[in-house]
């Protein structure tokens, strides 16, 4: 019978790793899952153990490993020690049998599964292990110390036997390192393999010693033991100085061998990581072996071969090993700079940044050493503003290195020929551009150290670049004098360099079609204008050479963008120097819209707006009006094509059509604005004697309001087209002063009333509304008051439309509840108007529904609007005794709600918000208390878990705190009670 047994899951092991049916496999995988957790699993492991056929017995000790981790509690300690036996007993037979790493390991694996058993003392189980291969049976655990020492009974071993055991040591601290350090049991196994460590190092260091000749394969595996071992130590001995010092002891064999050819990228592998996470490990001593080697003819031989762009495996090993060296030690090579090895290490540190090949594409070792120098120059500018009164000797010598590393950055970033560019797919383009901007920052970070002295050396390279028509490098030059436009364009330090580039013949060549000049420097020298208008402010004399520039590059599509963007930025910098200079410009805008080549919609917005700041800054209000009524014209004349697009069924063109008229208004509004560094008189009151608040400006604001409701009404399902026509009547609400686009407030209301549930983005019209009617609070006219109530009837109109349930359209629900709740704290007395008299209940009912909807947000909205309802005590007395009686009819349902909520009903994440409903009504409504013990003591209470005298302690406390702090903590608690989890809630 048991012979039948064990040829039976013998052959379904077999047939498991032969090729079967999609049916078969998972047939035969749960029966012998059955097999390996029935009693009979472990006879199983030992009869497949000694099948001939590696996959059988690779399994067999699969299903060792299955069995001591679930069937580890029916052991007995004396069963526990047999099965250890038995393990260690298989471990000799397969081992002196030459097996193969695959079922070895895997045993292992079965070793270290019982070595992490509680209950287990396995005292020196690594000499233990040896011992027992070095008599070949298994040896009594209480007579190791009759042996010789580890060094004697490893001699007597064979590499195979040896590899076990490594293979023993790294799967244990693998385990032990997977597990959480807050566990006791996890001290508990740190503390096992503490006792175990003078041993380990013994094997390590046996091992490392091993002369590759002999067994390559043993060495290698050593050092990936010592590799885990001193990760793990990172972990479990970071303040345990004496099991570190202990292993450190092997680290000066390992050292040695590194450039041992076999032993090389091992090795490598090993010092990077450790370097990298655990630099510390490394005495000083060890690191100044290492920092000879890093000097040594090989690794020199390295840092040659990657210069001329050969990326081999072990080179570019070499480099990051290097990299991880230098992030380790970089006070060192800041401070001690003068030594000679030091100065070598950051001359092949140097080298890594000037290697041949593009970044990305060829160069692989240029991005992390960006990263490096990153880190030296930021430990430079701490040290420097640290040590305020001596100064640095050391100083000096490490800005050459920063300059040096600058300078081969610059080489690393000038871009490809087409041809080359042509053959990059998107991730190499993405990696180079990456690259350009780890050198923006580097050169960034540099500035203050090197001051005004790097800029202008970039600015003599630009110079030199020009004259040299040498298109390439003078791309990569701007680059980096755009990087520090930041640093230098505030406080006019350079101007005297900037002027000397802006005089040469830079934008003269960019403008001559002849020269062919890249797209890219163009572009570049486009953004050197946008990144510099500081400059220009301070010397308006540059501006009419800039401008006829700019307007020129515009003409050509991969350059209108950015010119129009510098545009827009010099327009409104030096709006009051321009403005004698509207009309060429108003010629330059006509003729640019008329050209066969037009420009992109994006470049018309840039400068609609660059000419209206320009208008704002016109003196007479009177001019204002006919420079800005002329540039309406464009956008008219925009608008108009699009009933004839609509009419022949060309809805894609029309909305392009529109939405650029709309931008362009915005745009408009936006540079009309007031500008930000000039004194505003907050105080002071409309003058009626405005312009814009008479006829001629009057029938300006008309014009563009015509302009947005012929684009808005006919495209009101659009997206964009909604969230434009709502920028433009935000631009005037942040002005205090009369202006085109300060409309009055039924402007907005109409946008907001007229639209429907199947408007585009409604809860950004919403949200417009709610803007305007808080910003108009304080003048409180008659229109924003019309406004208001236009506003609540709209709302309840909403709510109608989705049935008041908020889960048809939660975000359109949560919108109008934010709207509701803003127009509380401004125009409360618009929600008892005779007009909404009826509908406003249904809007209180439908808050008080959304406290219990499972909807998150519109619960969390609505908890607002209570909270913003509570806490109205001020306002006047007819008003005020209104809310009142609102509150005393919905103040008990809704803290019916709250309770149910806190009960148990609401999700953690919601808490909060109703916490800060619960603290407004303790503090402002002096009914709250009774409200609140009624509520707990309402039969729908949602818990069981509480007792009546845990909800009368949780009342106490927190109408004791009345809204303070606390009240949060002792909200969840109660909370949690409900919810089953904090049972000991009222002690």
């Amino acid at each position: 019978m048991i012979v039948t047994f064990a040829k039976s899951y013998l052959q379904l092991v077999q047939r498991l790793y032969l090729p079967g049916s999609a049916q078969e496999i998972p047939q035969i995988q749960e029966i012998l899952q059955k097999l390996q957790r029935s009693s009979t699993g472990w006879q199983m492991a030992d009869g497949l153990l000694q099948s001939q056929d590696a996959n059988v017995r690779f399994f067999g000790a699969l299903t060792l490993t299955i069995k001591i981790n679930k069937d580890w509690e029916s052991l007995s300690d004396d069963t526990a020690t047999e099965l250890r036996d038995r393990l260690l007993s298989w471990a000799i037979r397969l081992v002196s049998g030459a097996e193969g790493p695959l079922v070895v390991r895997k045993l292992c694996s079965a070793l270290v599964a019982y070595f992490l058993r509680s209950s287990v003392t396995w005292d020196r189980c690594i000499k233990h292990f040896l011992c027992c291969f070095c008599t070949g049976d298994v040896t009594a655990a209480n007579t190791l110390s009759q042996h010789v020492s580890m060094e004697q009974v490893m001699q007597q071993l064979q590499p195979p036997q040896l590899m076990c055991c490594l293979w023993f040591v790294s799967m244990l601290v693998e385990e032990v390192g997977k597990m959480s350090s807050k566990s006791p049991q996890t001290h508990v196994y740190y503390q096992r393999i503490t006792s175990n460590l003078e041993d380990v190092v013994a094997l390590l260091q046996y091992t490392l010693g091993t002369d590759t000749q002999s067994d390559l394969k043993l060495v290698q595996e050593g050092i990936k033991c010592f590799h885990g071992v001193v990760m793990y130590a990172h972990r479990a001995w970071i303040n345990e100085p004496n099991a570190l010092d202990l292993l450190r002891t092997t680290t000066p064999q390992l050292i040695r061998r590194l450039f041992e050819p076999k032993l090389f990228e091992t090795i490598v592998e090993f010092l990077t990581e450790v370097l990298q996470v655990f630099s510390s490990f490394f005495t000083s001593s060890n690191s100044h072996a290492l920092a000879l080697l890093l000097c040594s003819t090989p690794a020199e031989e390295h840092i040659s071969a990657l210069i001329v762009g050969d990326f081999g495996g072990e080179s570019t090993a070499f480099a990051l090993m290097l990299l991880a060296f230098g992030d380790a030690n970089v006070q060192k090579l800041a401070s001690s700079i003068i030594e000679p090895l030091n100065l070598k290490i950051l001359d092949s540190l140097i080298g890594l940044l000037q290697c041949n090949g593009f970044p990305v594409s060829e160069d692989e070792i240029c991005s992390p050493a960006i990263e490096f120098w990153t880190t030296y120059i930021e430990h430079l500018t701490d040290t420097l503003f640290e040590e305020k009164e001596e100064p640095l000797p050391w100083m000096n010598q490490a800005l050459e290195y920063v300059m040096k590393s600058i300078e081969a950055c610059w080489a690393k970033i000038k871009l490809p020929l087409p041809e080359v560019a042509a053959t990059w797919d998107t991730d190499i383009r993405s990696g180079f551009s990456s690259f350009r901007a780890d050198v923006e920052d580097l050169i960034q970070s540099s500035f203050p150290l090197l001051g005004i002295g790097i800029f202008q050396r970039f600015i003599q390279l630009a110079l030199s670049s020009v004259g040299n028509r040498a298109w390439l490098e003078l791309e990569a030059t701007l680059f980096c004098i755009n990087a520090l436009s930041d640093a230098i364009s505030e406080d006019g330090i350079g101007d005297e360099s900037l002027a000397t580039l802006f005089n040469s013949h830079l934008f003269v060549y960019m403008s001559n079609d002849a020269l062919a000049v890249p797209i890219k420097t163009q572009q570049t020298a486009l953004a050197l204008i946008h990144r510099y208008t500081n400059f220009f402010e301070r010397h308006t004399e540059h501006l009419p050479a800039m401008l006829n520039f700019l307007f020129g590059a515009i003409r050509f599509p991969t350059l209108a963008s950015g010119a129009s963007k510098a545009i827009s930025a010099l327009c409104t910098s030096c709006r009051k120097a321009l403005v004698g200079e509207l009309g060429p410009f108003l010629q330059q805008y006509s003729a640019m819209t008329n050209s066969p080549h037009a420009e992109s919609n994006a470049a018309k917005e840039h400068v609609t707006g660059a000419i209206a700041a320009i208008i704002q800054a016109i003196p007479s209000e009177e001019e204002q009006v006919r420079a800005l009524g002329e540039l309406l014209q464009f956008v008219e004349a925009d608008v108009r094509q699009l009933v004839p697009l609509m009419n022949a069924n060309n809805p894609e063109d029309a909305q392009i059509v529109g939405l650029c008229a709309l931008r362009c208004l915005v745009s408009m509004g936006k540079g009309f604005q007031y500008p930000d560094d000039l004194p505003v008189d907050l105080d002071g009151d409309e003058s009626p004697t405005s312009i814009w608040l008479r006829e001629p400006g009057l029938l300006i604001q008309s014009r563009i309001v015509q302009c947005l409701r012929s684009v808005f009404e006919p495209m009101r399902t659009d997206g964009d087209i909604v969230e434009a026509a709502c920028q433009i009547l935000r631009c005037g609400f942040t002005e205090t002063n009369p202006g085109p686009f300060v409309f009055p407030p039924y402007v907005t209301g109409e946008v907001v009333t007229s639209s429907t549930l199947s408007t585009a983005r409604l809860g950004y019209i919403l949200d417009t509304a709610g803007i305007l009617l808080s910003r108009s609070s304080k003048k409180s006219s008659s229109e924003a008051v019309s406004v208001a109530l236009g506003c609540l009837v709209f709302i309840t109109r909403l709510l109608s439309a989705i049935n008041h349930d908020p889960s048809n359209e939660p975000d359109i629900a949560s919108s109008c509840i934010d709207l509701s709740e803003r127009l509380i704290h401004t125009h409360v007395q618009q929600f008892y108007a005779p007009a909404v008299r009826d509908p406003i209940s249904l809007l209180f009912e439908f808050n008080l529904n959304c406290l219990e909807t499972p909807e998150i947000i519109p619960k969390r909205c609505a908890a607002n609007f209570w909270s913003s309802f509570c806490k109205i005590t001020d306002r006047p007395p007819e008003t005020q005794q209104l809310v009142d009686l609102t509150l005393q009819k919905y103040g008990p349902l809704v803290a019916q709600a709250l309770v149910r909520n806190i009960g148990g009903k609401a999700a953690r994440s919601e808490l909060d918000a109703l916490t800060e409903l619960l603290k407004d009504m303790i503090f402002k409504q002096p009914r709250a208390k009774t409200w609140l013990e009624n509520a707990l003591s309402d039969p729908p209470f949602p818990s069981q878990r509480v007792t009546e005298t845990d909800k009368r302690i949780w009342l106490q406390k927190v109408m004791k705190l009345r809204g303070a702090r606390g009240t949060n903590q002792i909200v969840k608690d109660f909370w949690m009670a409900c919810r089953g989890t904090n049972l000991d809630y009222a002690s």
